[in-house]
């Protein structure tokens, strides 16, 4: 039986997939697993595990800094300022994925944010008051979280309280008003499924 275990290219031993190439090393070793808890590292979450997709994990994080570079360091007021002309600048950058549905769920997410941050409340409150324990983390994961349960959750969450936070493949028309896509694909937020057991709380 093949060990769950492998060196990474420092000779450290870590889950399989975490060795598998560098990109995932530090992800692994730092931050894989562990509490997320503040807002703007939440909504960091929620953008970058809806653009993958028919994409590698590992192709997010190599953009992750274009990401940060184009998302206002996903600063929530600051995206949910965003308009048309962003919108736009975000399709023209090459640094990101250049998706219109998943760039319009992320600044429509950041305004559902802003929402709770106008009422007093946070992402993190929203989260934590809807979280039913902690999932355990698999030291025998064969592969790197694609979809967050903490992001998972923050959907969930967020649904239950009545706030419009959006889904990647939703069909985007106006913060109150959407019509969701009749046949969406690949895993979606706020849906069960996900295989990542890692654990933010």
């Amino acid at each position: 039986m093949a060990s769950p275990l492998a060196k990474g290219s420092d000779g450290r031993p870590r889950c399989r997939w975490g060795a598998s190439t560098p990109d995932y090393e530090w992800y692994h070793d730092e931050e894989w697993g562990r509490p997320v808890t503040d807002d703007r590292g939440l909504y960091e979450r929620m953008v970058l595990e809806g653009f993958p997709s028919g994409l590698s994990w590992r192709t997010i994080l190599r953009k992750r800094d274009n990401f940060r570079a184009a998302f206002a360091n996903f600063d929530v007021a600051t995206v949910a300022s965003f308009g048309d002309r962003d919108v736009e600048r975000l399709l023209a950058d090459a640094g990101i994925v250049r998706h219109r549905g998943k760039i319009e769920a992320a600044i429509q997410n950041a305004r559902a944010a802003a929402e709770l941050h106008a009422n007093g409340e946070s992402l993190a409150e929203l989260v934590v008051a809807r979280a039913d324990g902690p999932p355990a983390r698999s030291a025998h994961a064969r592969r790197p979280p694609v979809l967050d349960p903490g992001v998972h959750r923050a959907g969930q969450g967020a649904e239950a309280a009545g706030l419009p936070f959006r889904r990647p493949h939703d069909r985007l028309r106006d913060h109150a008003g959407v019509r969701r896509g009749e046949r969406p694909s690949g895993r979606l937020l706020g849906q069960g499924g996900g295989r990542c057991r890692a654990r933010l709380f």
